[in-house]
């Protein structure tokens, strides 16, 4: 069976008997892009949060979004609504792990099956200036997800790493049993993470599976504030005739991943049953290199049509970026023969994918969508 074909496959199969699922970072970025997916799949999910990155109208976006696929069209919208249960809460807190572990409907309960742990406070520049905070977060409440999750008797606890942990390895492409020293606070705790998932699979038997993610994008990326990821911070910026600033020279380079191919991953971590596949790391990325440079010129190309001033636009050069890595490109050869993962977008695709649902919400509101939403 081919890789895409492991994918369609279990879809189909989660269709036919649902599974209940945790998302931790439910409201971020990543957490309501797997909310959708697997609403739409017809399936029972504990949401948690605390709103310290995420946000409410990503939880609305999300089942919204769910209602307009082909499993739901003309089907009751509060059977869709009831298979979502959202609990606000701070992994930093065991109580609140403990009682996400279980999924509520009136007098019917399911104990989660499979968590899908999200939540951290991203950011190397963030994690640079705050390190405590950072710690707090990413560690002792990793700890407390893993500890509530193994209390709970839960199949299998996905985690999002980072392809930070890759540090000062100078290797090209990123494998995954090679590593260097971190370069940034953050990049440790993401360590850390790794850390421990091996110790309570060897301690408790416990099945875990980290997935380094290689800068993902696509919709509901934020691209507000000091810590936004580039894609939607540029996109923002360009629409809004203001300044792209490239740290160095722009042919520092990035393995761009669409929030699809990150999907995919995390729905068959979750529910692989090759019994090598557990207790694993994983790169999430599509093996494909893109210099910053590369990727202005991309998003210039795509909203050139629709923003006449875009044509003669220039990007600002300033200084390198502490904490940051020159070149980032991953290895997926380990998650397509363990897992059947097969990235179905490369940026190009991606962007174009998700360059409608960025004009519709980061432009002025002067400026109509172009759904009509």
């Amino acid at each position: 069976m081919s890789a895409s074909a492991t994918y369609a496959k279990l879809q189909q199969s989660l269709q036919a008997q649902p599974k209940t699922w945790l998302i931790t970072g439910v409201a971020g970025f990543i957490g309501s892009n797997l909310l959708e997916t697997l609403l739409s799949l017809n399936q029972r999910v504990v949401g948690l949060d605390n709103f310290a990155t995420g946000h409410r109208h990503n939880l609305v976006a999300a089942v919204e979004d769910a209602g307009r696929t082909t499993e739901w069209i003309g089907r009751p919208r509060g059977e869709l609504e009831s298979l979502f249960q959202f609990t606000e809460g701070d992994i930093r807190n065991l109580d609140s792990c403990r009682q996400a572990m279980t999924w509520t409907n009136g007098s019917k309960s399911c104990p989660v099956d499979y968590v899908l742990h999200q939540a951290a406070l991203g950011s190397v520049p963030r994690s640079i200036e705050d390190p405590i905070t950072t710690n707090q977060a990413n560690i002792d409440g990793f700890l407390n997800m893993l500890v509530a999750a193994r209390d709970a008797g839960v199949s299998r606890f996905v985690y999002a790493a980072s392809s930070s942990t890759y540090g000062d390895h100078p290797d090209l492409p990123k494998v995954e049993d090679k590593i260097g020293k971190p370069l940034s606070p953050y990049a440790v705790t993401k360590l850390v993470n790794e850390l421990y998932a091996d110790v309570f699979a060897r301690t408790y038997g416990f099945k875990t599976i980290g997935l380094r993610y290689f800068n993902i994008f696509g919709k509901r990326q934020d691209p507000e504030g000091a810590y936004a990821a580039v894609i939607p911070k540029w996109i923002s910026a360009m629409i809004n005739n203001q300044p792209v600033y490239i740290n160095g020279d722009g042919d520092t380079s990035r393995d761009f991943c669409y929030i699809t191919n990150t999907i995919q991953a995390n729905l068959l971590a979750a529910t692989s049953d090759n019994p090598e596949a557990a207790n694993q790391v994983y790169n999430v990325a599509v093996g494909d290199r893109t210099s910053l440079n590369a990727l202005c010129g991309f998003l210039q190309k795509h909203l050139a049509a629709r923003y006449p001033h875009l044509k003669d636009y220039q990007p600002i050069h300033r200084d390198f970026r502490a904490g940051d890595v020159r070149h980032s490109l991953a290895d997926i050869g380990k998650a397509a023969t363990l897992l059947g993962y097969a990235p179905s977008h490369k940026i190009d695709a991606g962007l174009q994918e998700s360059m409608t649902w960025y004009i519709d919400h980061l432009a002025p509101p002067s400026q109509p969508p172009l759904t009509g939403r």
